[in-house]
C-alpha cells in the first residue's frame, strides 16, 4: 500500500464519518417523529427517505449535481451568499454520502423508538417532564442500541458509496477520490491487483462497522 492509498482511506474514513455525523441529530429527529407522531403525512415522509435506497445512486448524483450546482437553487444561493461552492470538492463527497446512507440511520432508529415503552414517556409527562427532557432522559438512553447500530450501519454504507459520490463529486486526485471510486479506477487501469489490495481495506472495514453493528442490536439495554 503506498502512501497515496493511505491518504485515500483516510480521506474516505474522514468523510463517512462527517456524513454520519452530520445526518444524525436530523436523522434521528426525524425516526422520533415517524415512530411517535401521528399523521397523514407520514406515508409520503416514508417514501421521500426510502428513496436513495431504490433509485440508481447515480440519479441520486444527478439530483445532488443539479441542486448543488453553481447554477442549482441550493448551489447559486451558497456561491452567492458565501462564496462556497459545493459541486467537485469535499462537501460534494460528504454531501453524496450523507443523503445515501440517511435512510439506513433513520430506519434502525425508527425501530429502536418504536421498541420502547411509551407508556414510560407518558409516566414521566405527567410528573411534569417536558418534551425534550423525555427525550433526552428517557427515549435516547432506552434505544441507545439501536440507535448506536443505525449509526454505524450508515458509516459502513457510507464507506462503500460510489454512483452518487462520483457523479457530484467526480474523481479528483487529493481532493475528491474516496476508497470506492479508487478501486473503480484501479480496475478500470487494469491494476487488478491493486484493486484487490484496496478492496481488501474497504471489506475489511465495512466488516468490522456491520459486526459492531449487530452486537450492539442483540443487547438488552
Amino acid at each position: 500500500m503506498s502512501h497515496e492509498d493511505w491518504q485515500i482511506i483516510g480521506f474516505s474514513a474522514r468523510m463517512a464519518l462527517l456524513s454520519t455525523l452530520l445526518i444524525w441529530p436530523p436523522g434521528v429527529a426525524l425516526a422520533w417523529w415517524l415512530a411517535r407522531a401521528q399523521s397523514r403525512g407520514k406515508a409520503l415522509v416514508e417514501t421521500l427517505v426510502s428513496l436513495p435506497l431504490v433509485m440508481p445512486p447515480v440519479l441520486t448524483g444527478l439530483v445532488l449535481l443539479e441542486l448543488f450546482g453553481r447554477n442549482g437553487p441550493f448551489g447559486h444561493w451558497l456561491h452567492e451568499r458565501f462564496g462556497v461552492d459545493v459541486v467537485f470538492t469535499w462537501r460534494a463527497v460528504a454531501l453524496a454520502l450523507a443523503v445515501m446512507s440517511l435512510p439506513l440511520l433513520v430506519w434502525a432508529a425508527k425501530s429502536a423508538i418504536e421498541e420502547v415503552n411509551p407508556a414510560l414517556e407518558q409516566m414521566a409527562h405527567t410528573l411534569g417532564a417536558g418534551r425534550w427532557r423525555v427525550f433526552f432522559t428517557i427515549t435516547l438512553p432506552l434505544a441507545r442500541r439501536g440507535l448506536a447500530a443505525g449509526t454505524l450501519l450508515a458509516f459502513a454504507r457510507a464507506l462503500g458509496e460510489f454512483g452518487a459520490t462520483i457523479t457530484v463529486a467526480g474523481n479528483i486526485p487529493g481532493r475528491t477520490t474516496t476508497l470506492a471510486v479508487s478501486i473503480y479506477e484501479q480496475i478500470q487501469l487494469g491494476h487488478d491487483v491493486h484493486a484487490w489490495r484496496l478492496a481488501g481495506v474497504s471489506l475489511a472495514l465495512a466488516f468490522a462497522a456491520l459486526w459492531l453493528g449487530r452486537r450492539f442490536q442483540r443487547k438488552r439495554p
